[in-house]
């Protein structure tokens, strides 16, 4: 079955203008490994093309080499009808390209306004003019939507802001085709509806997007064309009308696919640890926040066998509760226990050593050193395991990874390449790996899928099922409500640093869970 279907009815199309973009053979080598090859796209202005694949597939390598960053080691690249002979990221630019990455490109203690201007500052009298520049970031916020103080500092400011931000930063630049990579992969859903309403604005107005994405239903959503990419190559192009999320998958992953929202859910009969002592008992917790608390005198059990989800706007004390119990942050009041042992005057390390594990929601901050190997990010936190203080047992730690890069299908399977390498997705299967492998007794979950494409998340949820078949005890945070409906057995719903309700999986929607994150009263 071939991909490529004809564009007749693509929506994009302007007729007889020069596309947007035109990638002709293009082939990018880094060393031995091929990331594309011989990659062929087309990209009409005014349009919205999603680019789809799995992680490691090539996606971002090719936006990158799009946007010079990178530069291709074979064929051609067009922008406008013109063919750029010597590209980086400065002719990028002259020719309205701008790309927003997966990873923040920000500078933390300047304003946003400051991060803003950066490399293009408007001055007067040979100064410095921030009022200009607040004045811009206003401006481009009231325009498209994204709204953000231009003079709070960028470690301030949550993940949703950052993202407009460095959306911001390239609109400022005044691009035309601007290029997204996994821009909702850190967003709650009402950020992403409002995303996408900038984008539809920012199409109107003559302008061109590539988005990449791993989620296929924002692809029916937002785009008129998709490009399908798989180990490296362009394996198609297809309307997004004509097509459906099960198909792209199928092409992406080359085989059948479970899509996220499959239901696991079981009644609270099942659970294999009903009876047995809490695995994780949270008694009055209470987490210092500006103002007031971020977790205001919260209790909960997570049962062994249990996997219970918390639902939530960002910012409503989710993240908060997990570095709590992590030990990342400090407890200002209550109790924490893990099969009945308190571990509130813990370090992070005893934690560990006491069954605690933990998926970060920011891996490259909590969960990773990009400049380790793989080999080394496998046994973070765990390193007494393998070796005294002075010594450790390189060969255990080889044979470790060895198993897990297998196991978790981590692509590259190099165990000496850096973490920092990878793509987020299989940086992600690395974290997952390192935290669900040695028997803890509790998981914190935070947002285990973000950034994964779909064949991962199929592989992440059938290890946090396995791991709760046989025992494990999950506290599990997304912002995927489908992804919470499938995979938790209660849901508590966090709201303003308290639980509003606690539901049994089975009496909780989609809506109800809305309508209870805004602050609607429930049972708990």
């Amino acid at each position: 079955m071939s991909l490529t279907r004809s564009p007749e009815g693509a929506a994009a199309a302007v007729a007889g203008a020069a596309p947007a973009v035109r990638l002709v053979d293009v082939t990018k080598r880094f060393g031995p490994i091929v990331a594309n090859r011989r990659v062929n796209l087309t990209v009409e202005a005014r349009s919205v093309h999603a680019i789809v694949g799995e992680n490691g597939a090539g996606k971002s390598t090719l936006m990158k080499t799009l946007a010079g960053v990178h530069r291709a080691d074979e064929g051609e690249i067009w922008l406008w009808g013109e063919r750029i002979l010597r590209h980086d990221p400065n002719v990028a630019i002259r020719h309205g390209l701008g790309m927003v990455h997966q990873h923040f490109m920000l500078v933390e203690p300047l304003t946003v306004a400051e991060n803003l201007v950066l490399g293009l500052e408007p001055t007067r009298g040979g100064l410095l003019d921030l009022g200009a520049a607040a004045r811009a970031v206003e401006e481009l916020g009231e325009t498209y939507g994204l709204p953000v103080d231009p003079r709070r500092p960028v470690e301030e400011l949550s993940v949703g802001e950052r993202q407009r931000v460095e959306i911001l930063k390239v609109l400022y630049r005044g691009v035309r085709i601007l290029v997204l990579d996994e821009p909702t992969a850190v967003l709650t859903p009402g950020e992403v509806d409002g995303l996408f309403r900038m984008l539809r604005t920012f199409v109107e107005g003559g302008r061109t997007v590539i988005l990449i994405t791993h989620k296929l239903d924002e692809v029916m959503d937002i785009s008129q064309r998709v490009t399908v990419i798989r180990r490296g190559e362009a394996v198609g192009e297809v309307a997004t009308a004509d097509t459906s999320p099960r198909e792209l998958a199928h092409w992406m992953v080359g085989r059948e696919v479970v899509l996220p929202g499959a239901d696991s859910r079981r009644d609270a009969d099942a659970v294999a640890g009903a009876d047995a002592e809490p695995a994780l008992e949270l008694d009055g917790v209470t987490v210092a926040g500006a103002g007031r608390p971020a977790v205001d005198r919260i209790s909960l059990g997570v049962r062994p066998g249990e996997i219970v989800g918390i639902a939530g706007v960002q910012g409503n004390g989710q993240s908060e509760l997990l570095e709590c119990i992590a030990g990342l942050r400090p407890l200002a009041s209550g109790a924490i226990r893990i099969r009945g042992r308190q571990i509130g005057a813990l370090t992070p390390r005893q934690r560990i050593e006491g069954g605690l594990a933990h998926i970060p929601e920011d891996r490259h901050r909590r969960g990773l050193v990009l400049d380790f190997s793989l080999a080394d990010n496998l046994i973070l936190g765990r390193h007494r395991r393998f070796g005294s203080p002075v010594a450790l047992a390189q060969g255990a730690i080889d044979r470790r990874a060895s198993t897990l890069i297998e196991r978790f299908d981590v692509r590259p399977p190099l165990a000496e390449a850096p973490a920092g390498a990878l793509s987020g997705g299989n940086q992600q299967k690395v974290v997952v790996a390192r935290e669900i492998t040695d028997g803890p007794a509790v998981l914190l979950a935070g947002q285990p899928t973000r950034g994964v494409d779909i064949g991962a998340i199929e592989a992440i949820h059938d290890q946090l099922r396995a791991a709760r078949d046989g025992g494990l005890g999950v506290l599990l945070v997304s912002a995927d409500l489908n992804e919470l409906l499938a995979l938790s057995d209660r849901i508590a719903v966090m709201h303003r640093g308290r639980f509003v309700a606690v539901l049994d999986a089975s009496d909780a929607s989609i809506e109800r869970l809305g309508e209870l994150m805004l602050g609607a009263e429930g049972t708990e």
